[in-house]
């Protein structure tokens, strides 16, 4: 594997994390008149860097291949909506944000959040490069770029007078195969004393919950706070606090600064985050190795349960299309014959197909028309959510299912 080399320290990559086979990109869903032709997979497998602790994919397809069009629209989860909201009091109260502010969200999605600062007067930019999700962000007001961030784009904004009091990158950072354009862009474009905030998924509960789902092609890389305080430290910025929040399984919410900037202490949340991943060995090589077999041994129990519900004449039908939910079937080999289809709240995705699986995709009112025995929950990060949009399913005595940490009844 010496070819391979890390994307940030650039040491050759030699130790597996998980190989999940071959797979699909978890976001290019089928039209009907596509199911008769090829469909391009690509390898699933990830490496573990054994100097600066990274996990990450090697980039077969480009981001602007992935996320020109792109089915994922944040809008369509209330409880994600909610999070937004919460996150947008929480900045304005601490960093006094107000109409002599200004925020600038770099993957913006629909406008999901940025609506929320929009509604206090707070000048807002939305950096988006899905031109069809960009399109609904600009339909409810919000400026909105289509491009691609990093140092280029961001030196065209400084040269256009826009600096960020507030820079936001919720949920991009595994998503950028170039780290150092894209950090030393936020570098470019936040004002001397402004703050950058980034949301990502915690590797800690990726290991520690099983949470091998939510690896795919279009997340290039997975952090721990150790390794993300190291990748901005070499474009000279400080992160100066952190919280763990519950969204995506459990995620870090990071909060950087210049590191010549004076004005802000050092959270003492770094140093007990820091002591959690270290105690929990995240700073260890074999840590990383160990969790492949973890991986191996739930697609047994996961597909031992859906041959058994088979075999007693039970029926199954998933809930959601989400990018995790197609790296779980397509690994596990789980297709119509065992899963005849799914739903989702998101028009964009019914009446496509599931890549890979080809599994089609259904609005939520055919459960009730189907009346299955069980529901297989594949956002389980939004099980509370749908169980209680979807309660009615106890009147013919159907339940709820989840596979990660562990396939489970509820």
């Amino acid at each position: 594997m010496s070819d391979k080399t890390c994307r940030f320290c650039r040491s050759p990559l030699k130790h597996t994390f998980v190989d999940l086979g071959v797979s699909p990109l978890a976001n290019s869903f089928i039209k009907e008149n596509q199911l008769s032709k090829m469909e391009p997979f690509y390898p699933l497998h990830t490496y573990v860097c054994d100097q600066c602790f990274l996990v990450q994919l090697e980039e077969f397809e480009s981001p602007e291949h992935i996320f020109k069009d792109y089915a994922y629209f944040s809008s369509f989860s209330d409880s994600w909506l909610d999070h937004a909201k919460n996150y947008v009091n929480s900045v304005i109260d601490k960093f006094k944000l107000g109409p002599h502010s200004k925020v600038i969200e770099i993957a913006s999605n629909d406008g999901y959040l940025l609506q929320y600062f929009k509604e206090k007067n707070i000048p807002v930019l939305g950096v988006e490069p899905a031109e069809n999700v960009a399109l609904k962000a600009m339909e409810k007001g919000i400026p909105t770029r289509t491009e691609f961030f990093g140092k280029v784009f961001a030196r065209q904004l400084v040269v256009e007078g826009l600096k960020g009091d507030l820079i936001i990158a919720n949920n991009v950072l595994a998503h950028v195969p170039d780290l150092h354009d894209f950090v030393g862009g936020m570098k470019q474009l936040m004002h001397p004393l402004g703050v950058i905030t980034v949301e990502f998924p915690h590797i800690l509960n990726l290991i520690c919950q099983n949470q091998f789902d939510t690896i795919y092609h279009e997340h290039f890389s997975y952090f721990s706070l150790l390794t993300v305080q190291e990748i901005f430290k070499a474009h000279n910025l400080e992160v100066f606090d952190v919280e763990e929040i519950p969204t995506h399984g459990g995620s870090l919410r990071i909060f950087a600064k210049h590191e010549e900037d004076r004005s802000k202490v050092i959270h003492s949340n770094i140093g007990k985050l820091i002591e959690k991943e270290k105690s929990l060995s995240l700073h260890r090589l074999d840590t990383y190795q160990k969790f492949y077999d973890l991986v191996k041994q739930t697609k047994v129990k996961i597909l031992e349960f859906f041959i058994q519900a088979k075999k007693s004449g039970k029926t199954i039908v998933g809930y959601g299309a989400p990018a995790k939910g197609n790296t779980l079937l397509n690994y596990c080999g789980i297709g119509k014959e065992l899963l005849p289809y799914t739903v989702d709240r998101n028009p964009f995705k019914q009446g496509l197909y599931l890549p890979g699986t080809h599994i089609p995709v259904k609005a939520p009112d055919m459960i009730s028309e189907t009346k299955p025995d069980y529901v297989f929950i594949l956002p389980w990060n939004l099980k509370e959510e749908i169980m209680d949009q979807m309660s009615f399913i106890r009147e013919w005595g159907g339940q709820f299912v989840v596979a990660i940490p562990e396939i489970e009844v509820l």
